[in-house]
């Protein structure tokens, strides 16, 4: 009989997988273009030694150093002259050839190949599973390096292909742990007695579909950056505490949880709000229970993860105290509580949409949970509570364990929305993301406690309002990362591939645009002044017909202007301002002569 239900429960949690796995490829499937950051994700795993595209040194130092010093006709080779460079660097130091080595770097932009774009973004067989090359672009970047090198891995395995499924599977693997968290967590609940008899499954189930079919998890799955894989070790964290906590098993058999907290600091630093503040929770339990040898074990394991952590990627520590991103961070968090309630607002909103599908869905059922959660706090149900457990004939853990649960539930994921409300550089969902599947199991908590007025057939009930919430979420996704119509402007691309582009920008708007980028014969990255004052006209004079791309914070009277002065007319709008999912402006430019 224990058998049977066992399969059945498997059947029911293979089956949320299957669903949340169908309704994330769907959502996959539509995405179409890229953020900025999607893309620099891509350049980073992929641009061999080459961390940025800088318009006046198309390719970086250490990346002409190995093309013209290192890499050889074979694997021999190679390695021969990897090892002349060691010998030669450990012999005259900042005087060796690779340390006194020169890019190449022009007076002013230069055209930049379709090839060269592509190299950008994608692999080859000759750079494919070169995760040094990983390491080497993220130390200049503000991230540590393990979802790089995850993205650099999909890069390898399909080799000169940008596609938004090769980001969003990695994504789509992290929201599935998180469910299968869920369902461990539910089970573990229901073993140790947490919860009553037969709920931990139904329990696990909710979470998990309330997560993974909110607004949140999809934005998660399509946005191609580390807060997927954040989210998860997050849960798993918090899941691996739960269970050495109920289990008194913190002081032995660590691995686990010094792994969690290796891979979610090696993922994003915002790992660290959450993870220190878990972590400052249980270590004030386990005092207050007077589990000292725990407590001494779980110190010294917290701490052997943070030596770890550093010592595989040294450069963490520039980049949390004195990067550029660091420094705002922390600037933002010494402003104490100027312009606070204006940041805890906006992400208050931003929580709330990713788990109800909307501000007025998620400010309605939060009434009614209100409502519901003070009815039954009037009714205070203790004979039904006693009855059951009598006839479960089960010892319960005491009020006070579950206290302690709660407060390993609601205390980190607290700290961690102030902290990132505080010291996030922008108001957007993606640093807030690790707390949608916190907001989804306390939601199925809520729910499963009012469903119990319903007796034995309310853990049923659950997946009603569960399914409901999930199609409500489904439903509202407002198309955030999807970027439909991208399409659009590719179509330019590839109708006008052999022509040259000039794309006009200001700041590093051109990181949009790089797929197109790929398919023109050369991309020429201007602003205005640049445009203006080129002193090399001849490749601006040679060209028969240009396309030119203006992004949407470049004045258009001053780009037709310049154009004008090197004897360029529009003969066609190839895509409008309104038509542009980036707000760009594409035009066909022809010589005046040929007109």
């Amino acid at each position: 009989m224990k058998n049977t239900e066992k399969g059945k429960k498997h059947i029911g949690q293979l089956a949320v997988l299957l669903c949340v796995l169908i309704v994330l490829c769907c959502f996959t499937a539509q995405k179409e273009g890229y953020h900025m950051d999607e893309l620099l994700s891509f350049e980073l795993s992929n641009a061999e030694f080459n961390p940025w595209i800088v318009p006046t040194q198309p390719t970086g130092r250490l990346a002409k150093f190995m093309r013209e010093e290192i890499y050889g006709d074979n694997l021999g080779q190679t390695l021969s002259n990897l090892a002349d460079t060691v010998r030669d660097v450990a012999a005259n130091r900042g005087n060796s050839k690779l340390l006194q080595y020169k890019a190449d770097v022009y007076p002013e932009p230069v055209w930049i190949s379709r090839q060269q774009f592509h190299e950008y973004l994608t692999v080859n067989s000759k750079d494919c599973f070169n995760y040094f090359s990983v390491y080497f672009n993220v130390k200049d970047d503000n991230h540590p390096p393990l979802h790089f090198m995850l993205l650099h891995t999909m890069s390898s395995m399909f080799q000169g292909v940008l596609a938004p499924f090769m980001g969003c599977f990695i994504n789509i693997v992290a929201v599935l742990g998180c469910c299968i968290c869920f369902f461990r967590l539910g089970e573990l609940l229901e073993e140790k007695a947490v919860i009553s008899e037969g709920c931990g499954g139904p329990l696990g189930i909710c979470a998990a579909l309330l997560y993974g079919l909110s607004a949140g998890a999809i934005a998660t799955t399509l946005l191609i950056r580390m807060y997927g894989l954040l989210t998860f070790f997050c849960v798993a964290l918090f899941y691996l505490h739960v269970k050495k906590w109920l289990a008194e098993g913190f002081g032995r058999k660590n691995k686990g949880l010094a792994a969690a907290t290796v891979l979610g600091f090696l993922t994003q630093y915002f790992f660290l709000f959450y993870c220190f503040a878990l972590a400052a929770v249980t270590a004030g339990l386990l005092c207050a229970k007077k589990r000292y040898k725990e407590l001494k074990s779980y110190l010294r394991t917290m701490i052997l993860s943070a030596v770890v952590g550093v010592v595989v990627f040294p450069f963490s520590i520039q980049d949390v105290l004195s990067s550029g991103r660091g420094e705002e961070a922390l600037q933002n968090l010494s402003r104490g509580f100027s312009g606070y309630g204006t940041r805890l607002r906006a992400f208050g909103t931003i929580l709330i949409k990713g788990s109800f599908g909307s501000l007025l869905a998620g400010l309605v059922i939060l009434g009614c949970l209100a409502i519901g959660g003070v009815c039954l706090m009037i009714r205070k149900r203790k004979a039904l509570k006693a009855a059951e457990e009598h006839k479960s004939g089960r010892s319960r853990k005491p009020e006070g364990e579950r206290r302690s649960l709660w407060l390993m539930l609601l205390i980190p994921s607290a700290c961690y929305f102030l902290l990132a409300a505080r010291m996030s550089p922008y108001l957007v969902d993606r640093y807030i993301m690790p707390l949608f599947p916190f907001a989804a199991m306390l939601l199925a908590l809520v729910l499963g406690k009012l469903c119990r007025v319903f007796g034995k057939k309310g853990k049923y009930l659950l997946l009603v309002p569960t399914g409901a919430l999930c199609i409500l979420n489904v439903c509202l996704y407002d198309g955030e990362y999807l970027f439909r119509g991208y399409n659009r402007q590719l179509e330019v691309a590839e109708r006008y591939g052999e022509l040259p582009c000039i794309c006009l920008y200001d700041g590093t708007g051109y990181y949009y645009n790089l797929e197109e980028f790929t398919r023109y014969e050369k991309t020429l990255l201007l602003k205005l002044p640049e445009l203006e004052q080129r002193q090399n006209t001849s490749d601006l004079t040679s060209a028969e017909q240009i396309v030119v791309l203006r992004k949407s914070n470049v004045e258009e009277a001053g780009v037709l202007e310049a154009l004008k002065k090197y004897g360029w007319e529009v003969e066609v709008v190839l895509l409008g301002e309104n038509d542009s999912v980036y707000e760009d402006t594409l035009y066909l430019c022809v010589r005046k002569s040929d007109r």
